[in-house]
């Protein structure tokens, strides 16, 4: 059981690698540079992150009850089998709301498609062209 719990922290870590958008070497580019390229690009995701709103903490905490409720319903019905019932539902409980933690989190690690919208407009308006997202 220990083993599952740092195998989520490293799922849920390693689903929080950066996303961010990826810039044509256009002559705005080539002018300012790539240092005043990544500032930018943090500003216009600083702007996009306070006009768009976000459902993540909501999708999380879905993701988390899912996958408790699921769980549970699973590990029941292996403990009943054993004839464990009560130990396998909060085996099942622990282990599904972990998944649907990890679940959730990595669902909210890329920016939506409205916040990456947002983005590439900001970034356009200031000269650039934003190819898509990595």
């Amino acid at each position: 059981m220990k083993t599952f719990f740092v195998l989520a922290a490293i799922l849920i870590a390693s689903g929080c690698a950066s996303h961010g958008p990826v810039l044509y070497p256009n002559q705005h580019f080539k002018t300012v540079g790539e240092d005043q390229a990544h500032r930018d690009i943090a500003d216009c995701d600083r702007l996009a992150a306070e006009y768009v709103k976000s459902e993540a903490g909501k999708t999380v905490a879905k993701n988390t009850a899912v996958g408790a409720a699921a769980g549970t319903v699973i590990g029941g019905a292996a403990g009943a089998v054993t004839g464990h019932l009560g130990r396998g539902a909060a085996v099942g409980a622990a282990a599904g709301a972990a998944a649907g933690l990890v679940r959730g989190v990595s669902k909210t690690s890329e920016p939506s498609p409205i916040h990456k919208r947002f983005v590439e407009k900001c970034l356009r308006d200031r000269g650039y062209e934003p190819l898509g997202w990595e």
